[in-house]
């Protein structure tokens, strides 16, 4: 089979090399530069790379991802589409080819969305842009998503083939909110980018506006997936609590934990608003509730928070303040194993250890 992998690219010489690295295993490499200012695309012509220059204006992801999928041949059975700051661990294209069939019009694989310093996974998920060639169109200015237009699709899982994304701190986010607002106009019962949108003006801090879009979601016909449901159900919760109006937060963490109670996110989102207010009964009651969820889901809605120390930090905290001081220095000791030489946690443990032997 004949695979291709397309891009689009601006000002990602920092990246090229990592990237080019892992890509080589297809048969050809195509990237759309949209006005790099820096060395990019001379060093993915050294590389061997199809590099074909346009400028995209208005900016529209859609636009960008479309135009680079045209420089892709016909004649191309399986497209890759990645962005230059991930990489995909070794041997990937013979697990893709292994796992294709006739019958395949996309592939699902694991993406390492987050990882930490030692290159482990804190954020993962299934992602699905690896697909066949004809059929397919992006679609959304932002958040953008593949269509098929050529009947059912046909999904093939493969949990071995990784990709590993290292974001780009420096980049700023800004044209994201206009570009959701325009998309969330375009597309105004589109339920997946009003999620995003809410969850955007929270990352702004536009709480009011947030809360105002994210109840807008909810109410949408298509917004029936309850773990997205639910998140949007936590975002407000977290709007309320930065308000200052922590009863209403309390019953939109509530709401989202009964929406989707196979997710530890609301049980942790709220335990640590209870931390916050000193409710140290609550958040005991809390996160043993959500220790109590043993699955950990493949899809985007995914919380750090839930799966790391911070359960284990805050039960052993928690447990200090109400005087168990032996189920305080348990607690820590399986938060350190998380991170060993934290130096807050070390020192927690070393207080708890004095409050026990003098108790």
């Amino acid at each position: 089979m004949k695979v291709c992998v397309y891009a689009i690219s601006k000002n990602e010489e920092k990246f090229v090399k990592k990237w080019v690295n892992s890509m080589k295993e297809a048969d050809d490499i195509y990237v759309l530069d949209t006005g790099s200012t820096d060395n990019t695309v001379s060093l993915l012509k050294e590389a061997g790379v199809h590099v074909y220059s346009e400028v995209i204006f208005p900016w529209r992801f859609d636009v960008a991802r479309n135009k680079s999928l045209d420089l892709v041949p016909k004649d191309c059975d399986i497209c890759v589409c990645t962005d230059f700051d991930e990489v995909f661990e070794s041997g990937w294209r013979e697990k893709i080819e292994n796992a294709w069939n006739p019958n395949t019009t996309r592939f699902q694989y694991t993406y390492h969305w987050s990882l930490d310093n030692d290159d482990q996974p804190i954020v993962s998920f299934f992602l699905n842009q690896i697909h066949k060639r004809d059929g397919y169109q992006w679609t959304h200015p932002v958040h953008e998503v593949l269509s098929y237009s050529l009947g059912e699709e046909v999904v093939v899982t493969c949990p071995d083939v990784v990709l590993k994304h290292y974001p780009d701190l420096s980049k700023s986010r800004s044209s994201y909110l206009p570009l959701l607002e325009l998309s969330v106009a375009e597309n105004p019962d589109d339920d997946r980018n009003m999620h995003y949108l809410g969850r955007e003006y929270m990352y702004y801090k536009m709480w009011d506006k947030s809360i105002e879009t994210l109840k807008k979601h909810l109410t949408l016909p298509k917004a029936i997936w309850k773990d997205e449901r639910a998140a949007s159900m936590r975002f407000i919760g977290r709007c309320y609590k930065n308000l200052k109006n922590y009863d209403e937060a309390r019953c939109w963490y509530d709401l989202a934990a009964k929406e989707a109670p196979h997710l530890r996110d609301a049980f942790v989102e709220k335990a640590l608003m209870e931390y916050e207010l000193e409710n140290y009964k609550s958040v005991e009651d809390l996160c043993f509730k959500a220790l109590e969820i043993k699955s950990h889901e493949k899809t985007y809605i995914n919380e750090p928070f839930s799966w790391d120390s911070t359960i284990y930090d805050l039960l052993s905290i928690s447990a200090y303040h109400l005087q168990r001081y032996s189920q305080a220095i348990y607690f820590v000791d399986i938060a350190l194993t998380y991170l060993p030489n934290d130096e807050r946690l070390l020192n927690n443990r070393k207080i708890f250890k004095e409050k026990e032997s003098s108790f």
